[in-house]
């Protein structure tokens, strides 16, 4: 048996553990030779949950359950090891990949209030204020019997008059609030520099104007939105909830890959979308009141009527 002294990196362990592969992949249609390791790591994976069970159910008397459990996981590794040869893959690189991903996920790479600004260097009219208050008022109107919902900036009509355009009462009229959650947290809503809303494209750079303050981007932002409603009526719109499924913001990662607010990772995203629905619970139970938002803080609040 060959002994291995000192550190390993997984490229090393990976041409070493091909070595021992008694079923090479010799073809690239060769089905067999792949499902080994694929069936192989199923059955390894539910030999390491047997001896937690033993564990679970005999405590300190299992005295050897750190060996197996050792055991268990470089079985797990050789299988994934082989998977990545087979597949060709370097098991290095999708370690860093994966490193990757998990720190997107659960780290805020955000550096402070203030930070990512992405109209900083653009003329003071192209920007958006760094401070703002957001009247919202709602209404059941008696000639459909729909609520509606009109937003107000500085006394004048902020967007459209919204309803839910749905046959159920929802709330979706009041998705406002969530571009007002991606201006406020992650300093972007492509939607909110409209002539609707702030009226601050950066039209100096066309570029810019074209690409980032566009239309396409503007409907992103809008999916993005239906997205996170669809998501959220799965999950009571996120009441008492600390955490999103990954799978939504691998798709809103996805859908902004080409824009600028790619540098905000998925758990900003992952705050930015919990505290959206936050406000938009108050509001739903308030029915008006202001919406206050500080884009060099980076915080959003609702601030309901007194009547």
């Amino acid at each position: 048996m060959p002994k291995f002294g000192g550190n390993m990196n997984f490229s090393e362990y990976q041409n070493a553990a091909q070595k021992t592969d008694q079923a090479p992949y010799l073809l690239l249609d060769d089905i067999k030779s792949l499902m080994i390791p694929l069936l192989g790591l199923a059955g390894e994976s539910g030999s390491l949950l047997n001896h937690y069970k033993r564990f679970l159910r005999d405590g300190e008397a299992y005295t050897i359950f750190r060996d197996r459990v050792s055991e268990e996981l470089g079985d797990i590794l050789w299988n994934v090891a082989n998977i990545a040869t087979k597949t060709r893959l370097n098991l290095d690189d999708v370690a860093k990949m994966n490193l990757e991903k998990i720190g997107d996920r659960w780290n805020d790479s955000s550096d402070g209030p203030g930070s990512k600004l992405f109209d900083s260097s653009f003329p003071r009219n192209e920007q958006f204020p760094r401070n703002f208050e957001i009247e919202v008022r709602s209404e059941l109107m008696q000639h459909d019997n729909k609520a509606h919902v009109q937003l107000f900036f500085k006394d004048c009509p902020f967007g459209s008059e919204l309803t839910d355009n749905a046959y159920e009462d929802d709330g979706y009229r009041l998705h406002d609030v969530f571009h007002l959650a991606f201006l406020a947290r992650l300093g972007w809503s492509p939607v909110l520099r409209g002539k609707n809303f702030f009226k601050c494209k950066r039209k100096s750079v066309p570029d810019v104007d074209e690409v980032q303050d566009g239309g396409r981007a503007a409907v992103i932002e809008e999916a993005i939105a239906a997205l996170m409603f669809t998501e959220a009526k799965k999950n009571s719109f996120f009441k008492g909830v600390d955490s999103v499924e990954y799978s939504l913001l691998r798709t809103i990662k996805d859908l902004t890959a080409h824009l600028e607010v790619s540098v905000c990772s998925g758990r900003e995203w992952e705050i930015t979308i919990l505290e959206a629905f936050k406000i938009w619970r108050e509001l739903k139970i308030s029915h008006s009141g202001k919406i206050v938002g500080d884009l060099v803080e980076k915080t959003l609040k609702f601030v309901p009527d007194k009547n």
